[in-house]
């Protein structure tokens, strides 16, 4: 199928335009020229792809008439920046993990992942279906923004650690690189969150100023090297169930945009959402392979450690819910839509996964 004019006809379908003489669709096909600043360095080839592949969709979708320049990280915006400087309006949208603002209004981390909140499929379901991108804009409306799913990294993975651990007790203490939702959680449980940036984080750990670090997964974890300085890898990242990251574009700008482009936006966002997803789940299982042949040694994180994070995080929830209004009404919404998806998942995909996974283990496929 030619992608092109797959997106552009969905474009069409989505604002009901029925078919357009030559002179209304030039009108509504003006030649703009944005910016969109990642909140990823070019080295996250995945994460930071997503955004390459978004611009690239639409313009295709738009014979070129509607350009959209990626800059990564730090050029022309810091990457934990990104939104607000979306939302003043000195660029016109970016590529950003929502939860990154969550310190302004924990409300933000919603749309990207929360512990023990929905796997990738379970964010995607709530997100197109279950009424989370609606709730979500509305939130974002109060911060000159209107957002968009564009990518996500699937369960991430519970970080590296110098030592093992075997119990909760042994979590007592342990410094760890956690930022945002992720490590307001589990210091409840004795864990000293560390923030430290991604290039920071290997030099940390080899000098044991940290003892521990998570990043996002096998693919990405690999290139850091971190299995030669901390070689038990944990799972899962109970944290991140499924980070999904969104497009985000300032509402005025956003109001200045054709029906057409809009609806464009919306296509391509999707299709890189999509995108991203099969890129990781094609590129972790190799990466897996080369780091277990490297030196590292999968564990899962002990049943009482999961047990008391999950506490933790319900305790966090209550607190969060009880000041913010926002925050609750988007989290009730959640909550109601995995216990449904848990329901169903484990009738059919947990079992038929489980099958699977044990004829693998037995070395049957």
């Amino acid at each position: 199928m030619d992608r092109r004019k797959f997106i552009r006809s969905a474009g069409v379908a989505a604002a009901t335009v029925p078919a357009l003489a030559a002179p209304a669709i030039a009108q509504s096909s003006p030649e703009l020229k944005w910016r969109m600043t990642s909140s990823f360095p070019k080295a996250l080839d995945t994460i930071y792809g997503a955004a390459e592949t978004f611009s690239k969709y639409v313009a295709e979708a738009t014979d070129n008439k509607f350009q959209i320049q990626v800059f990564p990280a730090g050029e022309i915006a810091p990457g934990l920046e990104a939104a607000n400087e979306v939302g003043k309006g000195s660029i016109e949208m970016c590529h950003t993990a929502s939860y990154y603002y969550w310190g302004k209004d924990p409300t933000y981390a919603m749309a990207t992942a929360v512990p023990f909140g929905l796997n990738a499929r379970q964010q995607n379901g709530w997100m197109y279906y279950g009424g989370g991108i609606e709730l979500m804009n509305e939130f974002y409306a109060t911060q000159n923004l209107i957002g968009f799913p564009c990518g996500n990294t699937g369960a991430q993975m519970g970080g590296w650690f110098r030592k093992e651990i075997k119990s909760l007790a042994d979590l007592q203490g342990v410094k760890m690189r956690i930022g945002g939702f992720g490590g307001k959680v589990i210091s409840k449980i004795g864990v000293v969150p560390q923030q430290i940036p991604g290039g920071e984080i290997y030099p940390a750990l080899e000098k044991g100023t940290i003892d521990a670090a998570e990043w996002v997964g096998p693919y990405d974890d690999e290139k850091l090297g971190f299995y030669k300085v901390a070689k038990y890898y944990y799972y899962p990242g109970w944290w991140e169930g499924g980070a999904m990251l969104h497009t985000m574009v300032n509402s005025a700008k956003w109001a200045e945009l054709p029906k057409l482009y809009q609806d464009i936006i919306r296509t391509a966002s999707q299709a890189a959402n999509s995108d991203m997803m099969a890129s990781y789940d094609a590129k972790n299982p190799i990466a897996i392979r080369k780091l277990v042949a490297g030196g590292a040694v999968l564990r899962p994180f002990p049943q009482d450690v999961l047990e008391a994070c999950f506490a933790a995080a319900n305790e966090t929830y209550a607190e969060i819910s009880g000041t913010n209004a926002a925050f609750k009404k988007i989290y009730d919404s959640m909550v109601a839509f995995r216990a449904d998806a848990y329901l169903w998942q484990q009738v059919s995909e947990a079992t038929f996964d489980n099958f699977m996974m044990g004829l693998q283990r037995k070395k049957q496929l």
